[in-house]
């Protein structure tokens, strides 16, 4: 039986991974794993278990019990991002992102680098890689015409945004499973990955400026740049990066979950958004009431607005990795791993590494079952570190690099000639920064 459910788990990483090819979403192949996995654990009533995270060992439990206990932390999770993605819709409501151009006033390509690897670098720490990815390469649409040099630019993007993502808490997908998940703090896991990730980010930046593509100025006319259309979209910028930025810190004073303090962060942001639009609204429409008043409610545009195959996806492949860590296989797994590679850097640098192929955020889901570290324990930081930077090293490993993939129309080999060696030469300087940090200083 073991066999079988290994090749469903497979089978559907093999969909989700060949997405761009077959033509199917991963939602579909992610929802399908996880409900035949736990049918089959159902159907033949096989024993389930859950990691004692103290003795470091299986404790066998009822099937409801632990569906429920994996339901409950994976709901944690999606809430969070649920929230924290519609405060990022709001501010796009309000054309708040706009106010980002008014810091770009050069037209010299290796100015715009680094002005364009810092935001990165900075934004993708607030509203996650992904978001952030979209916003700049947006802007980056506007300010540069030639499309060779854009896809440059582009790349770096992507670097610099998973190397930004991967130090803070709300950066990235799997560092808030992490967050979320009480493996690591959100004070200890900037202390402890900030440096590599900064490294991750200057190295593939001093490389590439002295490529030839970054050379000269670009033809544009900074003034003619747009400016936000609405009075409040700076108001609205700063308020939702603020309340985003707020939850981390809502969570160390009330020891409450992070969604939580999300939910307090949207209800502010809603609430000025209520009144800066002017309109009465409701989230939700009632059958029969005028539609004028949803039609300008920024809540409802942005509930609309945001990305609910991804939150499908997330709850299919963590519910579909909870199966395998329920089964104890990969409590089983992670045994016969250390054995066969004692030094767990190996394994979390193959991780890293991994990430750029398949998904991070199964990875991460299956390490998490895998290990049974103590909260803030190195490794989780390193887990982190890997998972979120290794990616870059393939336009798919990513979400930023696939948003921007499909946005710039970039293609895989392109990017793998052009952007994959700057991104391991980041990888793996910060990494050694992060082992010598650990094994030196910290």
């Amino acid at each position: 039986m073991e066999t079988i459910i290994i090749i469903v788990f497979l089978l559907g990483y093999l969909f989700i991974t060949l997405e761009h090819n077959l033509k199917i979403d991963k939602l579909i192949p992610a929802l399908a794993m996880m409900a035949i996995l736990w049918a089959i654990i159902a159907l033949v009533h096989l024993p389930v278990f859950e990691v004692d995270a103290v003795e470091k060992a299986l404790k066998p439990e009822h099937l409801d019990d632990i569906l429920l206990h994996h339901l409950g932390k994976t709901a944690e999770i999606l809430v969070f991002l649920l929230g924290a993605m519609t405060i990022v819709e709001i501010i796009d409501y309000f054309d708040g992102f706009a106010t980002i151009k008014g810091y770009i006033r050069t037209t010299r390509k290796g100015k715009l680098l680094w002005l364009f690897s810092i935001l990165a670098f900075i934004l993708s720490a607030i509203i996650d890689n992904l978001t952030a990815t979209i916003v700049l390469v947006t802007i980056l649409q506007k300010v540069i015409k030639d499309r060779q040099t854009r896809l440059w630019f582009a790349g770096m993007i992507v670097i610099n945004a998973n190397a930004g993502g991967a130090w803070s808490p709300i950066g990235d997908v799997t560092t808030t499973m992490l967050w979320i998940a009480d493996k690591v703090s959100a004070s200890q896991l900037v202390i402890n990955v900030l440096l590599p990730s900064i490294v991750c980010m200057v190295v593939p930046t001093l490389i590439a400026q002295r490529f030839k593509a970054f050379k000269g100025h670009i033809e544009t006319d900074i003034e003619d740049l747009e400016k936000s259309k609405s009075s409040y979209g700076a108001t609205m910028l700063y308020l939702g990066l603020g309340s985003i930025v707020f939850v981390p810190f809502f969570k160390t004073i009330t020891h409450l979950p992070p969604y939580v303090g999300m939910m307090l962060s949207l209800a502010v942001v809603a609430g000025f958004a209520e009144i800066y639009s002017n309109a009465k609204f409701t989230i939700t429409t009632v059958s029969g009431e005028s539609d004028e008043a949803s039609h300008h409610s920024p809540v409802h545009k942005a509930l609309s607005a945001i990305e609910l195959p991804s939150i499908l996806f997330f709850l299919g492949i963590l519910m579909a990795v909870a199966a395998l860590e329920s089964l104890g296989y990969l409590f089983t797994y992670a045994e016969a791993m250390n054995t066969a590679i004692p030094n767990t850097d190996y394994v979390v640098m193959l991780l890293g590494v991994g990430s750029a192929i398949i998904d991070n955020v199964p990875l991460v889901a299956a390490s998490m079952g895998m290990f049974s570290e103590t909260m803030d324990d190195p490794l989780w930081h390193f887990i982190a570190y890997s998972a979120g930077t290794g990616g870059s090293m393939l336009i798919i490993g990513s979400a930023a690099g696939v948003v921007a993939m499909g946005m710039e129309k970039i293609d895989f080999f392109w990017y793998m000639r052009k952007i994959s060696g700057l991104a391991f030469a980041g990888f793996i300087a910060g990494a050694v920064v992060f082992i010598l940090m650990r094994d030196f200083v910290l």
